[in-house]
């Protein structure tokens, strides 16, 4: 009886997207950890590979753009492997103060071995980016590079970095978006069918990126991202295409 009532409940609950497959929206943040669990080990040298070593330069921009600057707090959401966070810590010096924050277990600890390794002294913490763990206007910049998509609710993980962060301080997303439409069939092309072929060869899971192939098609153009930020109240945002609008740079201000 009580697993037809789980289930009976699992089918009226409200769908959400994983990939390309909808599923309860109580299973898709288990769903998205088991994907990281699956590849964390593997997953720096992946994105060197997938993206031929251009997320460093997407990254770096990032970091640039967002405007960190010596003795300021940086919020490193989705952190996973702690490479934002790294970047920030050189940004804002040893004056400075940058938590990474994850909730998938297996992806910061790799993370917690990169920032012993490079002598690092970023605050780490598992937590959840709906409901974040700290004070109403404590951070200069609460940045998300590459996780935003893979969030259920997209809506509440912003309000939370706005609310984290002080009036005048900027939210910033870093994420795969639509890529200019004479790229797409060979993005396409290289998304489904190699992306997935190279996860099997080098990280033993074709599955998972799939899922990530899939994830970036599901996740909003830039144009809706932008209007998301401004509807839970961020202020003057802005977005710069990257490498053919492959990914985007967002930015908005906390009034």
């Amino acid at each position: 009886m009580a697993e037809e009532n789980q289930r009976k409940a699992s089918e009226t609950e409200k769908q959400v997207d994983f990939g390309y497959r909808a599923v309860p929206e109580s299973e898709k943040e288990e769903d998205v950890k088991e994907v990281f669990e699956s590849v964390a080990k593997r997953y720096d040298l992946m994105n060197d590979v997938l993206s031929l070593g251009l997320h460093r330069l997407w990254k770096s921009t990032c970091v640039s753009l967002s405007g960190a600057a010596e003795g300021q707090k940086v919020l490193d959401i989705a952190s996973g492997t702690c490479d934002m966070a790294i970047r920030f810590g050189e940004a804002v010096g040893k004056s400075g103060e940058v938590w990474a924050t994850d909730i998938n277990h297996e992806m910061i600890k790799e993370g917690v071995k990169r920032l012993k390794a490079v002598g690092c002294k970023a605050h780490v913490a598992i937590c959840d980016c709906e409901a974040l763990p700290f004070e109403d206007n404590f951070f200069d910049i609460a940045v998300v590079s590459f996780g935003l998509r893979n969030m259920t609710h997209k809506d509440r993980a912003l309000k939370e970095m706005m609310r984290v962060v002080r009036p005048g301080g900027r939210v910033v997303v870093l994420e795969f978006s639509r890529c200019w439409k004479i790229f797409k069939p060979f993005y396409d092309l290289y998304s489904f069918k190699l992306m997935p072929w190279l996860g099997q060869k080098i990280a033993g899971d074709a599955e998972s990126y799939r899922y990530l192939a899939e994830s970036i098609r599901m996740h909003p153009d830039q144009q809706t991202l932008a209007k998301i930020m401004e509807d839970v109240g961020l202020d003057r945002v802005t977005w710069k295409n990257m490498t053919f609008g492959v990914c985007a740079l967002h930015i908005g201000l906390k009034p």
